[in-house]
């Protein structure tokens, strides 16, 4: 599967700055120091509907990891994948009369058109479940014949038990696992488990559902964990720099598929870090497609809307918190796009050397955007109130902004 193009990122002067981040395991900020070439994987789309702005506020925040890593000199190799085949996908199919295969790529296409219009970096390996399904066979082999998978009416699950470190990426208690079990995806009160944690690697063929090849393990198709560690451990290995994703995929997908790494490779942690971004609400309620209060990406580009504002929407808010889109957002994103524009349309101005420091700071300090978005209107208030005599300065912001923040001006 062919990911997206990449926008050039403009190489700025001098050198930015080792990333601290929040990690979620340890509920607090680390710093990651890559070797020459970060590693990072990012959890893609179920593609049965379009991008909406909780799932780019998500891929803002992983870009904005790349790009700090770019401006330190390293080179990023960055995994996402996409859960072409899900039981959500599937249902949509049906319900609006669609091939599931179609529907897919449809979606699949569309993601790609919003991702470059946001100037997201795409990934380098860009993987969809169906294919990677050759690889997820023998993994779900390998655990049933290390005892640390067991089969349940022609399905397989994996055992939480057989891992020692379960729990530690979400930190929460049984009673709260359970609860997002059942709310996620899982099945905590399947009769026959040995935990109601206990998570599906591999589903065996339903009547009217695509199945695939098993080997061993018969016909069927990937749980949802283990499709993202066979990726990742296929193009990563253990022990890479970041595990990122919405807060929602903490539990059960990011700590599931932990586990399952760690049983696989004896290795512990399967992610230096794991970095979750917040949840974007309309209405009071958080945005999600099982709710339909959706704002899509591709319905404001329709309308008009200079993606470039869009994501400075985006980045008014840290990546970790929780907010609400609202016409407001919008409306200060597009007043901010402009004011930024006419400033450096200038042929001279204040000089802007620090400016590119502070933006640096900024994202460094566990990517706050929201900080290095008012350090460049300082610089614009100051432009436009007082002028400069500086005539490389506006290009300076310029190219500043967009390899730091991904906004073109």
């Amino acid at each position: 599967m062919h990911a997206w193009p990449a926008s050039e990122v403009p190489a700025l002067p001098g050198k930015g700055r080792d990333l601290r981040i929040h990690d979620t395991a340890t509920d607090g900020l680390v710093t990651l120091e890559p070797g020459p070439v970060a590693r990072i994987y990012v959890c893609g789309i179920t593609p049965y509907d379009a991008t909406h702005m909780g799932h780019a506020a998500t891929y803002n925040a992983f870009d904005l990891v790349q790009r700090v890593w770019l401006d330190t000199k390293r080179q990023v190799h960055y995994v996402q994948n996409v859960t072409d085949v899900d039981d959500p996908l599937l249902e949509r199919a049906i319900r609006d009369g669609l091939d599931w295969t179609g529907l897919a790529e449809r979606e699949t296409a569309l993601f790609r058109e919003d991702m470059t219009a946001l100037r997201m970096l795409p990934p380098q390996h860009y993987i969809g479940a169906v294919e990677a399904i050759p690889g997820i066979v023998p993994l779900v082999e390998r655990l049933r014949d290390m005892g640390a998978a067991y089969e349940l009416e022609g399905d397989v699950y994996f055992s939480v038990e057989a891992d020692p470190h379960f729990g530690q990426v979400s930190r929460l208690d049984a009673a709260a696992m359970r609860l997002l079990s059942a709310e996620r995806g899982g099945d905590p009160d399947r009769p026959g488990k040995k935990n109601p944690l206990d998570p599906m690697l591999w589903m065996a063929a339903r009547e009217g559902e695509p199945s695939w090849d098993g080997g061993s393990l018969g016909r069927g198709r990937p749980g949802w964990h283990i499709e993202c560690v066979a990726i990742a451990l296929d193009h990563l290995g253990m022990g890479f720099d970041v595990q990122g994703g919405g807060s929602d995929l903490a539990f059960p997908h990011h700590e599931m598929g932990a586990s399952h790494a760690q049983v696989l490779t004896g290795e512990f942690p399967m992610a230096k870090a794991y970095v979750h971004a917040g949840m974007v609400a309309l209405d009071g309620e958080k945005m999600s497609k099982s709710k339909g209060n959706l704002v899509f990406v591709s319905k404001l580009r329709r309308d008009g809307v200079d993606p470039a504002a869009i994501r400075l929407a985006l980045l008014a808010h840290h990546y970790r918190s929780d907010w609400e889109w609202t016409d407001d957002v919008l409306s200060e994103a597009v007043a901010r796009l402009e004011r930024w524009r006419a400033a450096v349309s200038r042929p001279d101005g204040v000089p802007a050397e620090g400016l590119v420091e502070e933006i640096r700071e900024a994202l460094s300090n566990d990517l706050d955007a929201p900080a290095a978005l008012a350090a460049v209107d300082r610089w614009v208030a100051t432009q436009v109130a007082d002028g400069g005599t500086d005539e490389g300065a506006p290009g300076v912001v310029s190219r500043a902004v967009d390899a730091l923040l991904g906004v073109a001006l």
